[in-house]
């Protein structure tokens, strides 16, 4: 039963933890809750992108020569410090519980700190006068929140444990007396500043080229006909919830229980992978098996040893386990050119746009149109 299941629907590799070693968070690993490569904004809790973009609009009162600040610069800050907050809860004016505080930097040797920082808030921030943490979802040292930290959402408290408050006081850290962020110089000495890592400035940097790629619409300016029809009737679907074995030719459907990973789709209703791409094709008249490894027999196979640059847009795009078994499929995309796919990923995430290399395990594609 449990191997009828897993094949009657698809899901997604394990991810990587991305929350650097230095601010490990207290409570140890948490769950992506999206996917390690490729991100998009659909990996971000709403109420945390918005924080994001109330930030770079409020920047310049503070400090008013400081240029090219945008949100996907901040994402990249906040997704490799804290995995924006993903698993705590974000409340309407943004506070985040529980709170998130990084490694007691007593010179333990814990997650990576071997120099002891004094106390400088008598605990107020970090929770401990014993030595600094680093704290909220930008991992600000309560020394360093003291000069950078404002109010943003108007309750009169400047909280780096508030998302927008935090947001605020990292584009103004990363401005610091009037950079111009649009130049790749000077983002990369902002980053640098905040961590002073070149391995770190390298993976914030990663970061924000995706989200910046991910936050462009795929332009579909030569896509006619059919195919056009199957990458906008995938494109509408964006930000619909995962749910494991949702969605058929008929549109979102509540899902069954349970992912490999344990996660149910039962109450909720959206697409997992291959319920998403039998409602695209659907739009097009054309009907597809409901399982991944099955959709690759259907049209013209585009073996996996031709790279992802023999695909065109409208393709079906495959991840194996094993690439070159067909019976190990595991994912399918719909590829819209550019090197992006709309994708279901995994559980806990939405559909969105993704790089084809988002996903582990390439194995060819399949041309129906």
């Amino acid at each position: 039963m449990a191997l009828l299941l897993f094949a009657a629907v698809c899901c997604a590799a394990p991810v990587g933890n991305a929350i650097s070693a230095y601010v490990a968070l207290k409570s140890g690993a948490q769950d992506d809750g999206g996917i390690a490569e490729g991100g998009s904004a659909a990996d971000i809790p709403p109420r945390i992108l918005t924080a994001y973009k109330k930030a770079v609009q409020q920047v310049g009162k503070h400090v008013p020569n400081c240029r090219g600040v945008r949100w996907p610069i901040l994402a990249g800050i906040a997704k490799v410090e804290s995995n924006h907050a993903v698993g705590r809860n974000i409340a309407d004016n943004g506070d985040i519980r529980p709170r998130i505080y990084g490694v007691l930097l007593n010179g333990s040797g814990q997650g990576g700190n071997t120099t002891v920082i004094p106390d400088t808030d008598n605990g107020r921030w970090d929770g401990t006068a014993s030595a600094e943490r680093a704290v909220g979802p930008f991992q600000f040292l309560p020394s360093t929140w003291e000069g950078v930290g404002k109010d943003a959402n108007g309750d009169k408290v400047s909280d780096p444990h508030n998302a927008d408050d935090a947001a605020l006081g990292a584009a103004i850290y990363l401005c610091g007396n009037g950079r111009d962020l649009a130049k790749r110089s000077q983002l990369k000495a902002a980053i640098f500043q905040y961590n002073r890592s070149q391995e770190y400035v390298a993976n914030v940097l990663g970061w924000v080229d995706q989200y910046t790629a991910a936050a462009k619409d795929p332009d579909l300016k030569n896509v006619t006909g059919k195919v056009r029809t199957v990458i906008e009737a995938a494109l509408s679907q964006r930000g619909v919830p995962y749910s494991w074995g949702g969605g058929n030719a008929g549109g979102k459907s509540t899902g069954i229980c349970c992912s490999p990973s344990g996660k149910s789709g039962v109450g909720i209703k959206g697409f997992d992978c291959s319920g998403l791409t039998q409602y695209a094709y659907a739009k097009a008249g054309i009907s597809l098996p409901r399982v991944a490894a099955a959709q690759a027999g259907v049209g013209q196979r585009i073996p996996a040893s031709l790279g992802t640059s023999a695909l065109k847009a409208g393709d079906l795009v495959f991840y194996a386990t094993a690439p070159g078994r067909d019976s190990t499929i595991y994912h399918v995309g719909i590829y819209v050119g550019g090197g992006k796919m709309v994708n279901a990923p995994r559980p806990g995430t939405v559909v969105r746009l993704d790089s084809v290399n988002a996903m582990s395990g390439f194995a060819g594609g399949a041309r129906l149109l």
